[in-house]
């Protein structure tokens, strides 16, 4: 069975994959469309489905723009809203919801109520609108949802969760209402703990990781980069191509080999501010790097993994990231010199 579309920009070959990969998407609903991940998927995901089955799910302020808004239908889909969401879904015959509505990690923390009321009573609507109209859920966690106490190093995937940031809090809650729908109501609910996701298309939006696109743009543009995270530092990262593919093949699965559903661990590169930067001098050795750490985004980075355990995600559903650090900082720099024009 042809999974991928052959014209899909990133990945054209499906055979590897083998039997893991049975399930079908007909209509799919992606809310935040317009977002960081939200963007890039909608297009990836009417790539491989055909634009017409895809349906780009916005806020008003928020408007799909050029390829986003021309490539296929859009409706305004506020999660606060859930009578908006049901029409949307009848509207579209929509058998499966990508709900990437949040707030993250440092605004979350600036807007701890908008946080909470996007990122759990948006999903209480959800799930809601998804348990009467039969829908599968995609609602994606982070490495935001561990803490403090958690083991740092292959952190597990069952393992103790107590993060001190309302982000953190909103992301384990996702996890644990997820569950519960799929465990109460058999709502067909998946998720991935996402690192953080280094993107050459949407610029960053206030995570905690966002040094790690930042520091490409200041390497084309030849400027000097400060850096707000503390040397040695260690966090998860994902190049976006592999980000957007995590989260198709999850909901491509095969539901029957699926353990651990809200949520898998999924990990590709580990590194810190330092690696990051001599990676890039490889490439651009007049580069320059200073710090200036700033005290929340280090208090947030240091309540994370520096390594998360994958190995249920690759079982279970054949996890396999395609990016390494090398790959991807080559392949950001060609990208952005083209995007730059530099």
């Amino acid at each position: 069975m042809l999974l991928y579309s052959k014209k899909s920009s990133y990945f054209a070959d499906s055979k590897d994959i083998k039997t893991l990969l049975i399930r079908k998407m007909k209509n799919i609903l992606v809310i935040g469309a317009t977002g960081q991940i939200g963007s890039e998927l909608t297009m990836e995901l009417r790539e491989r489905y055909g634009n017409e089955h895809v349906v780009a799910g916005y806020i008003v302020g928020a408007e799909p723009k050029g390829e986003l808004k021309e490539s296929g239908p859009s409706a305004i889909a506020d999660v606060t809203n859930v009578e908006m969401i049901a029409s949307v879904v009848k509207q579209y015959r929509i058998d499966t919801i990508y709900n990437l509505a949040a707030l993250l990690s440092v605004v979350a923390e600036s807007k701890p109520r908008l946080a909470w009321k996007i990122g759990i009573d948006g999903l209480w609507n959800i799930l809601e609108v998804a348990r009467e109209n039969h829908c599968a859920v995609f609602t994606p966690s982070s490495i935001g949802s561990f803490g403090e106490n958690t083991p740092h190093n292959l952190t597990p995937q069952d393992t103790i969760q107590r993060p001190r940031t309302m982000y953190g809090v909103t992301k384990v809650t996702t996890e644990l209402l997820s569950d519960y729908y799929h465990n109460k109501y058999g709502v067909d609910t998946r998720a991935v703990r996402f690192p953080g996701i280094i993107s050459n298309v949407t610029p960053p939006g206030g995570g905690t990781t966002d040094y790690a696109v930042d520091i490409f743009y200041y390497a084309v543009r030849g400027e000097k980069f400060v850096c707000p995270i503390k040397a040695g530092t260690l966090m998860d990262m994902m190049y976006m191509p592999d980000a957007l593919n995590a989260a198709i093949m999850l909901m491509e699965a095969d539901p029957t080999k699926l353990i651990h559903r809200n949520a898998f661990n999924i990990a590709s590169m580990s590194f810190a501010p330092e690696t990051i930067y001599e990676a890039i001098r490889k490439y651009e050795p007049t580069f320059e790097m200073t710090y200036d750490v700033d005290p929340l985004k280090q208090r947030i980075a240091n309540s994370w993994p520096d390594k998360m355990d994958d190995s249920c995600a690759r079982a279970e559903w054949g996890w396999k990231p395609t990016y390494d650090l090398d790959s991807m900082t080559k392949d950001m720099l060609e990208k952005l010199r083209i995007k730059l024009n530099k």
